[in-house]
């Protein structure tokens, strides 16, 4: 009789032990915990306060080359390392233009000649149909900044102006037309030869071969600059992400078919002028980006104006590079497979990045929309 009694004895838990246990589940597996009860629901988001300095998420997005309409996602959770894959379709079934994303990695999005179409919350759960802006453009610079994403360059040889800017408001669901990108930009204006990093009140764009910059404030419509943010006369390449108010800059260093070593530099001053370098990528993660073809000529910044980067080689995209610029400009360097490229059955696929700030509400909404979430490995 001891036994039965003893038998059916539950323990509760509760207080800090639950924080502590649900502090180390994973994001989107905390859902579930939030119904269990109030005082689960309040544990939950107490252990999420615990995180003094969230990560941003990766997500990495296909779209089939045959039919452009079927579209993935993957994304990549570094609270808890894991991949997840999200099961969707684009906003149109008989979408047939090619799904981009912004080089400041915030906004996805797709042009043609009839709508611009774009999704900037985290998850991209949401889209927007707009009219196009005035010029035609095949590939534009495109970023998001405050309210306003600006549409710059990338414009058709036909176009009056090639250098032409635009901005859409997002609470006006307006188009206007501002000073367009400066002359020095002209064989350069279109977001294959740019490095573009945007924050809540400007944008940068740098060209990448030649690290000359140009900054553009929206509020004004203004461009500022040139900016010369080569620190080192051996960077062949360079890409640039904002790091809070400051600046990072990643250098690719020799040449590309013989590379000596990726350098990062931060970068502060009006003009950026005041240059720190603050690390080198480990030789082995310079490898893994490599990849295995024979030459290394370009690189990829991902980040949401934070302290957390994701890197990536556009010609060799299997193998990405985590940095964290820490205290005192220290940097923490990691890896991780880039699930998209390491199957073989997506070899007939678009892939493009974005990254956002995530979180459980932004689960929730995903799972409401029906939207199916996987966990990869």
């Amino acid at each position: 009789m001891a036994e039965e009694e003893q038998s059916t004895v539950t323990v509760t838990v509760h207080g800090d032990i639950l924080e502590t246990i649900l502090f180390h589940i994973p994001l989107h597996l905390l859902l579930p915990a939030c119904f269990v009860s109030k005082h689960w629901n309040a544990a939950v988001f107490s252990s999420l306060r615990r995180l003094n300095n969230p990560k941003p998420w990766l997500l990495l997005h296909t779209q089939s080359i045959r039919r452009p309409q079927t579209a993935a996602a993957f994304a990549y959770d570094p609270r808890s390392h894991l991949w997840l894959r999200i099961n969707r379709k684009l906003p149109h079934e008989h979408v047939s233009a090619t799904l981009r994303s912004s080089s400041s990695a915030t906004i996805l999005y797709v042009l043609n000649p009839s709508e611009f179409s774009f999704s900037i919350d985290p998850l991209h759960l949401t889209w927007h149909h707009v009219n196009p802006p005035s010029v035609w453009r095949i590939d534009p610079i495109v970023a998001v900044v405050g309210q306003r994403i600006i549409v710059a360059g990338g414009a058709c040889d036909f176009e009056d102006d090639p250098l032409a800017v635009e901005l859409y408001d997002i609470s006006t669901r307006t188009w206007e037309r501002a000073e367009s990108m400066p002359a020095t930009l002209k064989g350069s204006a279109a977001s294959t030869w740019l490095s573009v990093t945007a924050n809540t009140k400007t944008i940068l764009m740098m060209e990448q071969r030649s690290g000359v910059t140009h900054s553009f404030n929206p509020d004004s419509k203004t461009w500022n600059g040139p900016y010369d943010l080569r620190p080192d006369p051996n960077v062949y390449f360079s890409a640039i992400a904002f790091h809070d108010y400051k600046l990072i800059m990643l250098g690719l260093l020799g040449d590309p078919d013989d590379i000596n070593e990726v350098k990062v530099w931060e970068l502060s001053g009006e003009s950026f002028e005041f240059n720190n370098e603050i690390g080198k990528m480990p030789p082995d993660l310079v490898e893994k980006l490599k990849g295995e073809g024979t030459s290394f000529s370009s690189i990829r910044v991902s980040s949401i104006a934070g302290n957390f980067f994701y890197i990536h080689n556009p010609g060799e995209p299997g193998e990405l590079v985590a940095l964290e610029v820490g205290d005192e400009g220290r940097c923490r360097w990691g890896s991780l497979k880039n699930p998209a490229a390491s199957d073989r059955s997506r070899v007939a696929e678009r892939v493009v990045f974005t990254c956002s700030d995530v979180r459980l509400s932004d689960i929730g909404r995903a799972v409401a929309t029906g939207d199916e979430i996987v966990t990869l490995g």
